[in-house]
Formats: C-alpha cells, sequence, structure tokens
C-alpha cells in the first residue's frame, strides 16, 4: 500500500491527520517513524566540481539539514494554501524581530498594535528605532480604521489576536485589506490560535509568526520559534535568517516535531478545560470580569467567532478591588498553578500583570489586579478546588 510521506501528499488530509503524517518520510529514514536527529556542521562534498558551485543538498548545519527541514515541512503542510515556506529560529522573540527585520529598511514606518507581546515592542523601540524605523501603535480595536493611521513610507502593519495579556480581538481581515491597499505586509503573532484554530493565510497574512516554544513544544522544555510566509515575503525572510546566522539545535528542533504530533490532542482539552473554566470564574463574585474572547460575554466575541475555529488555555481576569497582600496570598495559596512568565505547557500557570506602563495608543484601566492563567493539562475540578484555595485565602487577607 501507497504511504504519505511527503506535503504533497498530505495537502488533502484534515489539519489533525496532517499533524501526525507531515515531515515524516519513512522511505528515506530506513522504515523508523521519526525523522533522524542529525547533529551537524561540516558537510562533505564529493568532489571539487560540487564544492566549487555549491551543488548539494545541504550545504552546512546552520542553512538546514534533515531534522530542520523535516519541521519547516510539517509547518509548512500545517499552515495551508498561502504559505511558500518556513524558517526556524531560537525563540519566539528572535522570531518577531527576524520578521520585522526582513520587511523593513531605514527611514520605513510600521504600525504595531498597542496590545502586543511587550519585547515586540521593546524591540521596536530600541532596535528598530536605531536602526531608523518609526514605530506608531494603533488601538487593537481600530480595524480598517487604521488606514487612516498609514502613511506613504509605512512597510508593515503588525497585529496580534487576541491581545497579548488583555485579550483584544482584532478584525485581521479588515487591517489585512487597508494594508495591502498601500503595499504594506502584514505580520501577525499566531501563538495563541497557531495554524489549527487561525488560518492566518486565509486571513490576509503575509508573514505568521509562533512562539514554538509554547504550543507546538507543549511540554515547557525547548525555545524556539517559527515564521511562516507567503510567496511574496518568503525570499527575504530565507535570506534574512541565513544572514544573521540563526540556527535552531536539532534536539529542540525533535522535541518540536515530537510535540507536534499532540498538539491537536492536547489544545482540545486546554481549549475545554480553559473554556469551562473561564465561565466559573466570570461567576464568582470575587471577579470583576473574564477576558476570554470565546465567551459571549467577551467584546470580540463576535469576531472570534467569525475568524477562529478555536481558542487555546489562555485567558486573563481582573479581580474587583482588593489589597495588594490579600492578591499575594490568593497567588500564594495556589498549589497546582505555578507563577511563571510562560504558557502553552502540560501544566497550569498564572501571572499578576499591568499593561498601565507601557501601553500608548490606548489606555489600561481594568478597575482592580489583572490575572493572566494559563489552562493545563490537569483535571480541571482538581484545578477550580486549587482556586476556590486562592480565593478563600484572598478573603481571609485584610
Amino acid at each position: 500500500m501507497a504511504k504519505i510521506t511527503d506535503n504533497n501528499g498530505a495537502k488533502d488530509l484534515k489539519p489533525d491527520t496532517r499533524l501526525v503524517v507531515a515531515g515524516r518520510n519513512s522511505a528515506e529514514n530506513h522504515g523508523f517513524v521519526n525523522p533522524p536527529v542529525i547533529h551537524a556542521s561540516t558537510v562533505l562534498y564529493p568532489n571539487a566540481a560540487d564544492l566549487v558551485a555549491h551543488r548539494a543538498r545541504y550545504q552546512y548545519g546552520r542553512r538546514g539539514t534533515p531534522t530542520s527541514e523535516a519541521l519547516e515541512d510539517a509547518l509548512r503542510a500545517i499552515e495551508g494554501p498561502g504559505c511558500a515556506g518556513v524558517c526556524l529560529v531560537p525563540s519566539g522573540a528572535a522570531a518577531v524581530s527576524t520578521a520585522l527585520l526582513s520587511v523593513v529598511s531605514a527611514g520605513d514606518h510600521i504600525l504595531i498594535t498597542d496590545s502586543v507581546y511587550r519585547p515586540t515592542r521593546l524591540f521596536a523601540d530600541t532596535i528598530l528605532k536605531k536602526l531608523g524605523v518609526e514605530t506608531s501603535y494603533y488601538d487593537p480595536l481600530a480595524g480598517a480604521g487604521i488606514a487612516k493611521l498609514i502613511r506613504p513610507n509605512t512597510r508593515a502593519v503588525f497585529v496580534e489576536a487576541p491581545g497579548s495579556q488583555s485579550f483584544e480581538m482584532q478584525d485581521i481581515p479588515a487591517i489585512a485589506q487597508a494594508a495591502h491597499t498601500a503595499n504594506a505586509t502584514v505580520l501577525m503573532d499566531n501563538t495563541w490560535g497557531t495554524p489549527l484554530f487561525f488560518r492566518a493565510f486565509e486571513k490576509g497574512v503575509d508573514i505568521s509568526i509562533q512562539a514554538g516554544t509554547k504550543y507546538i513544544g507543549g511540554h515547557s522544555d525547548l525555545m524556539l520559534g517559527t515564521i511562516s510566509a507567503n510567496e511574496t515575503a518568503y525570499p527575504k525572510l530565507k535570506e534574512t535568517v541565513a544572514t544573521l546566522g540563526l540556527c535552531v539545535g536539532p534536539d529542540d528542533i525533535y522535541l518540536a516535531l515530537r510535540g507536534l504530533r499532540t498538539l491537536a490532542v492536547r489544545l482540545e482539552r486546554h481549549q475545554k478545560s480553559a473554556l469551562e473554566i473561564a465561565r466559573w470564574l466570570a461567576n464568582r463574585p470575587e471577579v470583576l470580569k473574564v477576558m476570554h474572547p470565546a465567551l459571549e460575554s467577551d467584546p470580540g466575541h463576535a469576531i472570534w467567532r467569525r475568524d477562529f475555529l478555536g481558542a487555546c488555555g489562555l485567558f486573563s481576569l481582573v479581580l474587583k478591588p482588593a489589597p495588594e497582600a490579600a492578591v499575594h496570598a490568593f497567588l500564594n495559596a495556589l498549589q497546582l498553578f505555578g507563577m511563571g512568565y510562560s504558557w502553552g505547557g502540560y501544566e497550569s500557570l498564572v501571572i499578576l500583570f499591568d499593561c498601565s506602563a507601557y501601553r500608548t495608543a490606548t489606555r489600561w484601566a481594568p478597575g482592580g489586579p489583572a490575572l493572566r492563567f494559563h489552562i493545563g493539562l490537569e483535571d480541571k475540578g482538581d484545578l477550580i478546588a486549587d482556586l476556590e484555595r486562592g480565593f478563600s485565602a484572598l478573603s481571609r487577607t485584610p
């Protein structure tokens, strides 16, 4: 029986099946299910003519190996139509910075959503500023109105949906249409949705970025960034990655490939538990509001329902006003929710955050202390019991 061993054979399959078969070629790998982990720098050429002509499938470890190619091929298949290629870099922050560097030059202007991942803002305000690129931040709810902010030298519009920590939903198709009318490139941080829940290229995005550290890896044990691009953006992106000398270690690539195979089933569990816990939290007397776009009460729910195919395990909430000591007591009482600045792994996490110090186009005044939760793969009843423990500590602390 014929075996599906490449992306062409997998293109007509459903996304869940593509996750399992894409990027694999057991025939080339002596029948083994998983691609080999190749640790390599030097590649030997068979003769002088090939050496001088650089005539080889693989030329140097930094420029790709069968291991890195397997993950790139798998991710391209999962992104679906419109994705011309994928580049791997050492972290999500590196993915953001490299993608931006591939589309801007000195004297350019870019637009970035005010709700963006904070390291993206830091890169724009420091490195890009030093290189002569001007950044303006815009209200994430601007939608088609972003056209008023586009200048003759605007080269890129950076979107993120939902917004980092504060979870505003953006009308990405409307923003993309306005940007493309002005010949600007649309870049998106799609870590929250992943290609399974948000089909970035179908919605007008040119470059889609993920922190592979999060759901692709899924086990809190690797650092990885992925950058997927359409036919127009991919050549310059690939050139930028190569020129900067960026590459990812084969062991992290292997862990990402392994995590990719279970992405669909993990996301299904993250989504289900997170939504049920978000609904439970929304009814707690200590909670002012829950920010989760899949909730019918969320201001961005209509856009989420129109554009997204699902939701992950990450959301935020605002507590009713409470003393800092009480909020700390809530956090310290939790036994299953770790406190750490990441998400996307199998474990549940929580952080306290405040966007007010760095928002510039909008004002962050939620009305109380804000917490961001990642709901992991634990039993949701145990997680709710843990949250009840936290609320009990909060209520006992003056």
